[in-house]
């Protein structure tokens, strides 16, 4: 039987083509305001463009080849925040970062395509199954860390102070020169008022983030046509080839494209998550990582951010009738006519303007519902998520993941281990009369361990350990017919008893063992398995029998 060839777009159905231009439309809407505040907060003055070029090539991309059939991509916060890392650590080894001179520009796009080819990469080796595995106080740290990170670079601009770098040096440019722009503060808080206070009436014709950009916009601009810092300059003529510049910092520009291909696959597959369970599909994780990839590679060639599955807009598009990858593309070709059409427009846009938009964003990004009851659900899952989170916004983003899931792993393994040898035992409550017969006429010269469901490398120990405080016996048997997975260090732990018993002229006895975890013991090398624990027993007191016990006989 051959496998049956995947479609060359994954989920497109024509029977779906009216909810999803009406969903394309409504994401599109959604998406213009977020895309430029991304813009301006990764890439700083001038950036805003940028972004929008981002949210149009990977929209239409990863829609195209992605395995998330209703799911939309843009730049998002974990991206952004990653880009604007980028920035900080080129400026600080002496690249300018104004946009219009230099290689700044140049450069963050090479990280971007590297990102790109990774993400194309891991989704080759199929590493999408292991990327939904991180724990969710990983992931629910990690996120909340990128909105507080959000929160925190957008002081500056809300209060009309230039601020630049990461979290810490963004704040002591903020303090030390605290001398707020009465201007950019009233936009800003009008901007909060409109994202936060608009009626849920309004919202669901207009979403809150273009309702704050078509209102105080222009209001701005006829009230403060001066005294503003704006959006800036946009580039004419649309969408152009810019080729990356690989020749300078490689080390680090690899680095950053590592972070942008591990953090967009997080965020893209928790999103894909997401629209599986509100449209009932199931999507291909490899694929959507390939997708991704292809995306944000060719986003790099073109001066575009880097985009990962976007959650808010993937819901709005679903919930707005939108099944299929030509949603995601309508998005996009939206996006596109309103560049082509309207970018001089945007130039007058207030930055508070778009910080307050993102002071929203960054709220709704923090999981709140999780912060504050997590210590009251576990205390080790707490110190592990608010671990993570300050790592996240104090330190370093892939740093904070990698950590995290160390820590939480060893967690669990730990648990699982307790787990383990808490179902070890002694007891005969669970033998047969025969059986138990059987172990009365071998007394103290046998040793029966009982041992149930898989065992790790975390239960090696216990194991060795609790055979150490075993003094005087003649035979051994371990009862695995319970066990179903026998680690790698677990069956050396087995074998090192094996081997410790007939040194000092024991034996060892394993019955039970079935399937893989029979092949493994066979594979160390241990001998004397046998299927059924009555014969194991009649074995073991034969054996006594003959070293010199009471007569036996067979029951």
């Amino acid at each position: 039987m051959t496998a049956s060839r995947q479609p060359l777009i994954n989920g497109f159905q024509w029977r779906h083509w009216r909810g999803d231009l009406t969903g394309g439309v409504t994401a599109a809407v959604v998406a213009l305001p977020l895309a430029l505040a991304f813009g301006n907060a990764a890439l700083g003055p001038g950036g805003a463009i940028y972004g929008l070029y981002g949210a149009i090539i990977t929209g239409f991309l990863a829609a195209l080849f992605g395995g998330t059939p209703a799911q939309v991509s843009g730049p998002t916060g974990p991206m952004s925040v990653t880009v604007a890392g980028v920035v900080s650590s080129l400026a600080a080894v002496g690249t300018s970062r104004e946009l219009s001179q230099g290689d700044m520009l140049a450069m963050v796009m090479a990280a971007v395509v590297l990102g790109g080819l990774l993400q194309i990469l891991m989704g080759v080796l199929r590493l999408g199954r292991y990327i939904t595995l991180v724990p969710y106080s990983v992931v629910s740290g990690f996120m909340s860390g990128i909105g507080v990170i959000i929160l925190c670079l957008q002081i500056g601009p809300l209060f009309g102070i230039s601020s630049q770098g990461g979290v810490v040096s963004s704040l002591q440019m903020v303090s030390s020169d605290f001398t707020p722009n009465p201007a950019a503060v009233a936009v800003g808080i009008a901007t909060l008022v409109v994202v936060f206070a608009a009626p849920r009436r309004v919202t669901k014709v207009i979403p809150s983030p273009l309702l704050g950009l078509l209102l105080i916009t222009p209001l701005a601009l006829w009230l403060f046509p001066e005294d503003l810092p704006r959006i800036g300059s946009i580039p004419e003529g649309g969408l152009s080839f810019s080729a990356p510049n690989w020749n300078n910092h490689l080390p680090l520009l690899l680095k950053a494209g590592l972070v942008l291909a591990v953090l967009g696959a997080i965020d893209s597959l928790l999103t894909s998550l997401v629209a599986d369970n509100i449209s009932q599909t199931r999507h291909r994780s490899e694929r959507e990582l390939v997708g991704q990839g292809i995306a944000n590679s060719i986003s790099g060639l073109f001066s575009g951010l880097p985009g990962a599955g976007a959650t808010m807009r993937t819901v709005i598009n679903i919930r707005s009738g939108g099944r299929t990858p030509l949603s995601g593309m309508t998005h996009s070709v939206v996006l596109l006519v309103l560049l082509l059409g309207a970018g001089p427009l945007a130039e007058g846009i207030p930055t508070a303007l778009l910080a307050g938009i993102l002071i929203k964003v960054g709220l709704d990004i923090i999981d709140w519902g999780f912060l504050l009851r997590a210590h009251r659900l576990s205390f080790k899952t707490a110190l592990v998520m608010w671990g993570v989170l300050l790592m996240t916004v104090f330190w370093d983003l892939l740093g904070a993941v990698l950590v995290g899931m160390f820590v939480a792993n060893l967690l669990t393994i730990e648990s699982l281990t307790h787990h383990q040898l808490g179902n070890m035992n002694t007891g005969t409550g669970h033998l047969s009369t025969q059986e138990q017969n059987l172990m009365k006429r071998c007394g103290d010269d046998l040793i029966l361990f009982r041992m149930q469901g898989p065992l790790s490398f975390g239960a090696a120990k216990g194991i060795s350990e609790r055979m150490m405080l075993v003094r005087q016996y003649k035979v051994l048997l371990l009862d695995i017919a319970d066990v179903p997975h026998l680690g790698v260090t677990a069956s050396l732990a087995i074998e090192r008893m094996v081997k410790e018993a007939e040194r000092q002229q024991r034996r060892v006895l394993v019955t039970g063992a079935s399937g893989k975890v029979k092949k493994r013991l066979a594979q160390f090398g241990i001998e004397n398995l046998i299927d059924e624990r009555l014969e194991a027993l009649n074995n073991a007191a034969n054996w006594i029998n003959k070293k010199g016990r009471v007569p036996y006989e067979k029951i």
